[in-house]
């Protein structure tokens, strides 16, 4: 008890937990609030007619398989990545992390940008296709899912890169030796080894990329543009243009309480994973 009281360590935590709730909870709480407040008080119609729409749960269908997807793809791509970037030393690691860092630095717009002068009918994409013999014509990657998928899995990939690797790093080479001395073969080694404790990485990494694909709202309206209709883009044209503050609310909720699931369960797998021998 000591630790919270005046003089205490625990007292260090409060200007950090004022702020989230000055810029987190009360934001949140007020969009609940306009949910369940419509033009004639409180009511629950806002739910009831988002909730009974075929082209709201179309929105949110849409929604979470961008996220899949997304998560999985930065997934497939950002495991080898992360071993290959942990098994590097020395000046060329050093590189590689710079080189993985700084797209961070850079405004999610600019980035958008860029790939909607990359994606275009000729642009380097469709170039580098034709060069490669892939294609005889330029194809139509702008404006579409395809192109979408290519452009945020970029834009997210460091976010799985960078857990993984910090786990992979710690991870001792000499196990998977050990493994195979006793008779493992290479997949099972991976599988019953390096697998599971590289669970962790892959739990942090997974959120990230899932928690911002979910929510991506720049990305999909560049790339795709309003047709294209997310949980994102909703609320802002429920808000913006429909002047429909409730069903903006509903949306916001919707989509705050898919990303706390999201964050619950990649909080219990990583318990679990830290449990596990």
């Amino acid at each position: 008890m000591r630790r919270f009281l005046p003089g205490g360590i625990g007292w260090l935590a409060l200007p950090a937990t004022l702020w989230a709730l000055l810029l987190f909870a009360v934001p949140l709480l007020l969009l609940l609030v306009g949910s369940l407040h419509g033009p004639n008080g409180w009511t629950l119609s806002g739910y009831t007619a988002f909730l009974g729409s075929n082209y709201s749960w179309l929105i949110i269908g849409r929604t979470l398989k961008l996220a899949v997807l997304t998560t999985l793809i930065c997934l497939v791509i950002g495991y080898p990545a992360a071993f290959a970037l942990a098994r590097t030393r020395g000046w060329v690691q050093s590189l590689l992390v710079a080189a993985l860092l700084l797209p961070l630095s850079l405004s999610v717009i600019v980035k958008a940008f860029g790939w909607t002068v990359l994606l275009r009918g000729n642009g380097l994409v469709n170039k580098l296709l034709m060069a490669l013999g892939i294609t005889d014509a330029p194809l139509r990657l702008l404006f579409t899912e395809a192109g979408l998928l290519i452009g945020i899995t970029n834009i997210f990939l460091p976010f799985m890169v960078l857990p993984l690797f910090a786990v992979v790093k710690q991870i001792d080479g000499r196990l998977t030796d050990a493994a195979a001395t006793l008779g493992g073969t290479p997949f099972y080694n991976f599988t019953r080894v390096t697998l599971p404790l590289t669970v962790p990485g892959i739990v942090a990494g997974g959120t990230l990329v899932f928690s911002m694909s979910i929510a991506a709202y720049v990305i999909p309206n560049l790339l795709v543009g309003d047709t294209y209709q997310t949980l994102s883009t909703t609320i802002a044209t429920s808000f913006l243009f429909l002047q429909d503050p409730q069903r903006g609310s509903v949306a916001g909720v919707v989509l705050l309480v898919m990303s706390l699931i999201v964050v619950v369960a990649s909080v219990m797998l990583g318990r679990r994973a830290r449990r596990s021998p």
